[in-house]
């Protein structure tokens, strides 16, 4: 499909600018969004590795590593969205850097969640074989490999452009958008295609695994449906990845039938495909799970007791008092 108009119409966005308190307000609610939403995941990570019943844990530890690049990815997407209204142009090798790793983590995200599916049908399906396949150790090696299969697509695109372009190029100054670095491979349409096969194996093992937890659900196990719930969760969190695949075809359309907010529909398309999916992790294990959620609460609302956690030393300051935390003997 061609969205050559809606390409044509964008570049007229990059060409206009906010006012400044247009542009203020915009970057007031990002940054309040991404602190809020980075808050939250971090403190899932220092929970995750204060406590050993989640770092000795592969269901966990899937999860912190999606925690993780979620917190990457955002912070990055924050970051260019401020110096796209600070400094405008960016230089193309600086700006190539970011997008490599912007791009690598938006991979990464689909392959974390169907590997977070499989775990989830080994221990509902095949419970007796769970300790036995998924280990630590292999979940840490699964996790290399997640690194090297998410590499794969972004790194033929660095290749195709340091091929294509000149090295005159790398040292001028741009805005820093991925149409405009990676010229050669965002208007071809066979890029898309290793995309859409990725995507769709990713499909199939959400569905599959969902399938093979629903009827063991049938048994009336708890643990059973639970998981079927949560890989419905991984599902809702991968159709709002895949927001990011059409967004030219979001944007090229809003633009058709709103030609006067062309810079309204670009920060929309912005909110909906690099922050509101970020929500979805701490929601799945950070608020559902029980377990998380009793240590969790303590860490969010700096309410930690020493009953509760004696292991820790933690200062934490309520109401104005500080309150240091017993330490176990």
């Amino acid at each position: 499909m061609n969205f050559s108009a809606g390409e044509s119409n964008f570049t007229v966005v990059l060409m206009e600018r906010d006012t400044f308190e247009t542009a203020l307000t915009k970057n007031i609610i990002v940054v309040a969004l991404c602190l809020s939403i980075n808050y939250i995941n971090s403190t899932l990570v220092h929970t995750f590795t204060k406590h050993q019943v989640f770092n000795t844990n592969p269901r966990y530890i899937l999860f912190i590593h999606l925690v993780v690049n979620d917190m990457l990815q955002l912070t990055l997407a924050c970051l260019l969205h401020v110096l796209s209204y600070i400094v405008y142009t960016l230089n193309v090798s600086f700006c190539c850097l970011l997008l490599v790793f912007l791009i690598f983590t938006t991979f990464n995200t689909p392959v974390n969640l169907a590997t977070m599916a499989i775990e989830r049908y080994i221990a509902v399906c095949l419970p007796l074989r769970h300790a036995q396949i998924c280990t630590v150790r292999r979940t840490y090696m699964v996790i290399g490999l997640m690194w090297a299969v998410s590499a794969i697509p972004i790194l033929k695109e660095v290749f195709t452009l340091l091929a294509t372009e000149p090295f005159s190029f790398f040292k001028t100054r741009i805005f820093c958008w991925r149409e405009n670095v990676f010229k050669s491979t965002t208007t071809s349409v066979n890029q898309y295609i290793p995309h859409y096969v990725f995507l769709a194996l990713v499909w199939l093992s959400l569905l599959y695994t969902y399938l093979s937890i629903m009827f063991a659900a049938r048994a009336a196990s708890g643990d059973a449906r639970k998981a079927r719930n949560t890989i419905l969760l991984h599902g809702l969190q991968l159709l709002l990845c895949m927001i990011s695949y059409v967004r030219s075809a979001l944007e090229g359309g809003l633009l058709y039938l709103f030609p006067t907010k062309l810079l309204e529909i670009r920060f929309f398309s912005y909110v909906i495909v690099q922050i509101i999916p970020r929500f979805v992790s701490p929601i799945v294990y950070g608020l559902r799970d029980q377990t998380f959620r009793k240590h969790l609460k303590g860490y969010l609302l700096c309410r930690v007791n020493a009953r509760t956690y004696p292991q820790n030393g933690t200062l934490c300051n309520i109401s104005g008092k500080r309150t240091r935390l017993a330490r176990r003997d």
